[in-house]
């Protein structure tokens, strides 16, 4: 079930074989994100459970879930802009449907990162989880 974007990024991570190369990918695609406004870093869009500072905000349009994020961490930035790929323009119906977790070993992200990244990935999951 998952999004166009996030299917190109697996078709990525199939032509970057060196795991290296696919971290500075997600890098980059967290650089590419526009930042989120500092009026919308409070205490409701933070996420607790993440070793750096994250902050999720929601925007439904019509019936279809979008989010934008921010992070102080390059790569937690850059798992954000995986996470929009997945979930952004799924119907609110359907987003408690999407099994990230599922999705995300297809990158084979979780068996990459740290521990403490990890569990961060998976906070920033039951965030978006709970919009559902």
């Amino acid at each position: 079930m998952a999004q166009e974007a996030f299917e190109e990024i697996v078709a990525d991570f199939e032509f970057l074989e060196d795991w290296e190369d696919r971290y500075r990918h997600v890098i980059d695609m967290g650089k590419a994100m526009d930042p989120l406004p500092d009026a919308l870093k409070v205490p409701a869009t933070k996420v607790d459970g993440c070793a750096s500072q994250v902050w999720l905000h929601p925007r439904p349009e019509n019936g279809t879930f979008y989010f934008d994020g921010e992070s102080d961490a390059m790569i937690v930035r850059g798992l954000i802009a995986v996470l929009r790929a997945l979930y952004n323009g799924v119907p609110m119906d359907q987003l408690a449907k999407v099994d990230a977790h599922a999705e995300l070993a297809r990158l084979s992200l979780e068996d990459n990162l740290s521990a403490q990244r990890s569990n961060g990935l998976r906070a920033m999951i039951k965030r978006i989880g709970e919009q559902a």
